[in-house]
């Protein structure tokens, strides 16, 4: 596959996305190269090391604000379940999206809706189902990033607490991708030069946005957008499913 100026466009710009949150070139990526005509493994393998060498820049950085008994339940609980479904991946075909979707939507609503709050701090008392979900999902689908934002949203995380976690927890869900791929997959989809070349694009991209945008948000601001990142999370999803039928 030679260097694809349509791929670089979709780097830059999901990248610029996981700069802030944490999350973005796989749960975006994913469905911006397919939309394009790419399959879908080799889609993650063009993603996965971008993904994980951005959330490895941001955990570096703020290793010490790592929530580490979310990500210990994260590591037992979710990873199991990306494993075995990535491997049946091509065998079962599901499209989830429009619940994924509008669950985000109510999510993000949930700081300007008492009852809506009230329903989404109760799923804490369900947190091991949760946790097992997400990773099955994500196995089969790439959307458990999509519940991950939601989950880490309700936890009212300072700004480098939220961001550091959702970064920890995400590189974990794509290292474990990655290497499941390395192992199953006969030939690599992607050459180790543009593979490289996509890798440097996502990084100098998150390199500009900390200094341009992400120091410069305050806690307040920092929820509020990360709040609108995931009601347009939903709605891109349940648009997608809808346009895809």
């Amino acid at each position: 596959m030679p260097i694809q100026l349509d791929i670089l466009a979709a780097v830059v710009a999901t990248a610029t996305i996981q700069s802030l949150f944490g999350v973005g070139v796989l749960l975006f990526g994913t469905p911006i190269l397919l939309v394009l005509g790419y399959p879908f493994v080799a889609a993650l393998t063009i993603l996965l090391p971008i993904a994980w060498a951005i959330n490895l820049l941001q955990i570096t950085k703020h290793h010490a604000h790592i929530d580490r008994r979310f990500y210990a339940k994260l590591l037992t609980l979710s990873v199991p379940g990306i494993i075995g479904c990535l491997v049946m991946v091509a065998r079962t075909p599901i499209n989830i999206g429009p619940v994924v979707g509008l669950f985000l939507i109510v999510v993000a609503l949930k700081d300007i809706c008492k009852p809506v709050e009230q329903w989404t701090e109760s799923l804490v008392r369900y947190e091991r189902t949760y946790f097992v979900a997400m990773g099955l999902i994500h196995g089969l689908t790439n959307l458990g990033g999509s519940l991950l934002t939601a989950l880490v949203h309700g936890k009212h995380y300072e700004k480098d607490v939220q961001r550091v976690t959702m970064a920890v927890a995400y590189g974990t869900f794509a290292f474990f991708q990655f290497v499941t791929l390395l192992v199953t997959l006969e030939r690599f989809p992607v050459r180790l030069s543009e593979a490289i070349l996509y890798v440097l694009a996502g990084v100098g991209t998150y390199l500009v946005m900390e200094q341009l945008v992400y120091a410069k948000l305050s806690k307040d601001r920092y929820r509020a957008i990360f709040a609108l990142f995931l009601f347009v999370s939903g709605t891109v999803l349940i648009l997608k499913a809808w346009l895809a039928t």
